[in-house]
């Protein structure tokens, strides 16, 4: 009888690690189904950072067949309230991991696929490739014995497809730690030219998303997706508990925010000069259109004046204008959404303890 090809369900990000560990399985003659999760942050294939790029052509060329997941609303959860907590910044890495093996091992069963398939490395990423993170993370998944680490599987326990032989062990690799060489040789082997570069990776670990991330949760824990896309644009500030202002930097920023305006935001502009477009969400009292429009005043090309004219508008009809007085440093610096490192806080609070 004729022996049945294997098959796996691969995690696919499309960066280098999870596109050479399908590479490295087709080598041997194994039937990969990759599945590649989107999410609300931007770690989907519209993105140029590592974790998220468009996995297609890779598929293409190397004739493997992808699926396309969003993890929605489950994702958002895990963000808000991760049961093994947020790395250095909103990342819930090890929470993250988990889920995302949830949902592959239930395409694994739909199709009738024998094991499942990551990248990882081994002490690539200190919050969730730690040695004694993997065998956590697939028991909370419920996939023990089932998740292959190619690129680092000597290192490792065989799992069950390599004690059925549906793996050859020998064939795989032994990468550990955080630099790069090792896949990048391995990548040209094996005829993988078009990878993005490894420095980038999931927006939740960046400091300044992951603060205006914190402060839109603390005063809406439910935003829609438009509220998590507003936070790659522009500059932040928080009005009120209800209000918000973003400010564009640039033209490209500028058509973004009216892109996403809806018919209940207030709109601001300097007329007849370089003007960001600023838009309010929430609900904004008088005072808080005066501070936005001072705020808008300030970053336009007007901000030398005395006193400079703003145009209130939405995206139906100008309204009216009202004269400002350009915002000093201090006023954006008491409103500006900004992370601050904790060991300059921690100075800083030292040297208020020296003074007093």
């Amino acid at each position: 009888m004729e022996k049945k090809q294997p098959t796996a369900v691969a995690l696919l990000s499309g960066g280098l690690d999870s596109t050479l560990a399908i590479l490295v399985l087709l080598k041997q003659n194994i039937r990969v189904k990759a599945i590649t999760f989107l999410t609300q942050f931007g770690c989907d294939i519209t993105d140029s950072s590592s974790c998220s790029k468009n996995p297609f052509p890779a598929a293409r060329k190397f004739g493997f067949e992808v699926k396309l997941c969003h993890l929605s609303d489950k994702f958002m959860e895990i963000v808000k309230n991760p049961k093994f907590g947020h790395g250095k910044n909103m990342n819930p890495c090890i929470d993250c991991r988990i889920l995302m093996l949830k949902e592959a091992k239930v395409y694994m069963d739909l199709i009738g696929a024998d094991f499942l398939v990551t990248g990882e490395v081994l002490g690539q990423r200190p919050m969730s490739q730690r040695r004694e993170c993997f065998p956590m993370i697939d028991r909370e998944a419920g996939v023990e014995g089932l998740v292959l680490r190619p690129l680092s599987a000597k290192l490792m326990p065989p799992t069950i497809p390599e004690l059925r032989g549906l793996v050859d062990r020998e064939r795989l690799y032994d990468f550990k730690g955080r630099t790069r060489k090792p896949q990048m040789a391995l990548a040209e082997e094996l005829g993988l030219d078009d990878y993005p570069s490894p420095a980038g990776g999931c927006l939740l670990t960046e400091p300044t998303y992951s603060t205006r991330l914190r402060d839109l949760l603390k005063h809406n824990p439910d935003p829609d997706i438009r509220d998590i896309h507003l936070l790659r644009v522009g500059r932040h500030f928080r009005l009120s508990p209800t209000t918000k202002l973003v400010v564009g930097r640039n033209r490209s920023e500028n058509e973004r925010i009216l892109s996403m305006a809806h018919k209940d935001d207030t709109l601001l502009r300097v007329p007849g000069v370089g003007s960001p477009v600023s838009m309010l969400t929430g609900v904004a009292s008088q005072t808080d259109i005066l501070v936005a429009a001072s705020i808008t005043a300030r970053y336009s090309d007007a901000k030398n004046l005395s006193t400079v004219r703003v145009l209130i508008y939405n995206i139906k009809e100008d309204l009216y204008n009202v004269e400002v007085e350009p915002a000093e440093d201090s006023v954006l610096e008491g409103y500006r959404i900004q992370y601050v490192e904790k060991k300059r806080r921690k100075r800083k609070r030292q040297r208020r303890a020296v003074e007093v």
